[in-house]
């Protein structure tokens, strides 16, 4: 069986997931579950910062760092996800690793 979802295109540099309201709960749109995907099959964790309200992950084939927030942190379980792209400089800064490329 294959995937519905894809890899991050070069040209790509946010992603922001969100919810609909059903009877029993919320439903996670295709972008939320396109994100969880990525970040847990797709990109490689470099560090976590705010008690995981915060993420910082590398996309192994290009290098490129994207950090994984929850903008919505007063929804249960965090609300949707956005993952963004952010410089070294703002890795650096936001988690105090050293972001270098692989």
């Amino acid at each position: 069986m294959t995937s519905a979802f894809h890899d991050l295109a070069p040209d790509e540099q946010a992603l922001v997931g969100s919810w609909t309201a059903a009877v029993a709960g919320s439903v996670h749109d295709e972008v939320d579950r396109r994100i969880l995907w990525l970040v847990s099959r797709r990109l490689t964790p470099l560090a976590v910062a705010e008690g995981g309200w915060r993420q910082l992950y590398r996309d192994p084939r290009d290098g490129r760092l994207w950090e994984l927030t929850f903008p919505h942190g007063s929804l249960h379980g965090g609300g949707p996800r956005r993952l963004a792209m952010i410089t070294r400089e703002e890795a650096t800064e936001k988690y105090g690793v050293c972001a270098a490329a692989p």
